[in-house]
């Protein structure tokens, strides 16, 4: 089995795969991050062969076969086209793209380069999700009609110290996300399961005020966005972003002419499978609940990956497109258009659930309605102010009392006192 050389770009999230990409025969031979702290840190964990960047374009200048990039939520994009142009593979953590533009962009810049891009999208990859997608394959479903998919992760709103881990600044991406751009772990597995790509999309939000003396420097007070897509193939999806719902979950569910499947709610990944009474597969009943086995070969390293698995797969998949030559499934056009629907459903939210069009960027024709788009919610790195909401109530703003407790929550963080 070939030996992959990858540098990982973006510690504080890369190095929770450092395990997975050696146990999949990869070689780390670079890091990088713009903290000198988190390269010291992976270089000790890592032995004196791996060489530490604070500068993604030396970082990038280092002998690799692929880089994986693991750096902030909307900024993944210009260092996968550089990569990309320099013939390296490409494996990027969630969104692909934090504008249209940087859309348009990635896909050409994947078109002409020798190299593979993938999305470093894990929860398809959930043994729930693997087992949907199984059972949706093998056709006992019939033609998917209607899905659901819930990425839902309240936080306690109180608790200073969670609130600063996630935030390096009061301008960190967090405090400016849209309720619907963390998209892909609620669709991205409709999506891998079914084969469905979205054309349509319309969302509304959920706007609920934090209270006034909580830890909080968002500028977004939409706790969900509820959107719904129509696909290619004539079906209906319903997704969230991010939700804040009350209790934990991440629940799915595909609905077929035959018959319809779901991970049920609150019971860890068990199955409910149903079929219509007359069309039973054989050795089937009309009803099956059950917990799906995990079989893979490589189960114990499974087992041990975080995301329920899913940070072991995403790394053996893109090894193996690597491997073999075969281009990843969720590659540049998977991966924009996923990012197409999550900027697209704010836009719809912000118009009062006004309906988009998903654009095709394999199509020239639609990449040239989206190359300079660069309507964005969030600061740049250089500093540049956001040019549109992020808020579905544009004038939201925490209260000086959340942004004070915050702001001390950071205090302490790079105090090191984290009472």
């Amino acid at each position: 089995m070939k030996t992959i050389r990858i540098g990982v770009f973006g510690l504080q999230r890369g190095a929770y795969y450092f395990d997975n990409i050696l146990a999949n025969n990869g070689e780390i031979v670079a890091v990088c991050d713009k903290a000198q702290r988190f390269v010291d840190a992976a270089a000790g964990k890592l032995g004196g062969t791996t060489a530490g960047y604070t500068n993604f374009d030396e970082f990038i200048e280092h002998p690799m076969d692929a880089v994986f990039l693991a750096n902030y939520f909307n900024e993944h994009a210009p260092y996968a086209i550089k990569a990309l142009e320099k013939g390296i593979h490409v494996l990027s953590e969630c969104t692909s793209n934090g504008t249209m533009a940087e859309g348009v962009a990635l896909v050409r810049a994947a078109r002409k380069s020798g190299a593979f891009y993938m999305l470093a999208e894990n929860y398809p990859f959930m043994l729930f999700n693997q087992e949907i997608r199984r059972v949706y394959q093998e056709g006992t479903l019939g033609q998917v009609m209607f899905a659901e998919g819930e990425y839902n992760h309240p936080a306690d709103l109180y608790n200073a110290e969670y609130s600063a881990s996630l935030r390096d600044d009061v301008r960190h991406w967090r405090n400016f996300l849209p309720a619907t751009y963390y998209i892909t772990h609620s669709l991205g597995p409709l999506c891998y399961a079914t084969g469905s790509k979205p054309v349509r999309v319309t969302a509304m939000p959920v706007f609920i005020p934090r209270p006034d003396d909580c830890v909080s420097a968002s500028f977004c007070a939409d706790r969900a966005a509820i959107i719904m897509t129509r696909n290619d193939d004539a079906s209906v999806f319903r997704v969230t972003g991010c939700a804040a719902f009350g209790a934990h979950e991440n629940s799915y569910r595909v609905c077929g002419t035959k018959g319809q499947i779901e991970n049920l709610r609150g019971t860890d990944g068990k199955i409910m499978l149903r079929y219509n009474d007359w069309e039973i597969p054989e050795g089937m009943n009309a009803e099956n609940s059950y917990y799906p086995e995990l079989t893979d070969k490589d189960a114990e390293l499974i087992k041990k990956a975080g995301h329920g698995g899913g940070d072991f797969f995403v790394i053996r998949k893109f090894f193996e497109s690597i491997r073999t030559g075969a281009k990843p499934e969720m590659d540049e056009l998977f991966a924009t258009r996923l990012a197409s629907v999550a900027i697209l459903s704010h836009r719809s939210l912000l118009a009062d659930g006004a309906p988009f069009d998903i654009p095709d960027f394999s199509l020239e024709s639609d990449c040239l309605k989206y190359e300079n788009d660069n309507a964005n919610p969030f600061w740049t790195p250089d500093g540049t102010p956001p040019n549109i909401p992020c808020c579905s109530r544009p004038d939201y703003a925490p209260s000086e009392v959340s942004l004070g407790k915050f702001k001390e929550a950071l205090e302490r963080r790079f105090s090191g006192d984290s009472k």
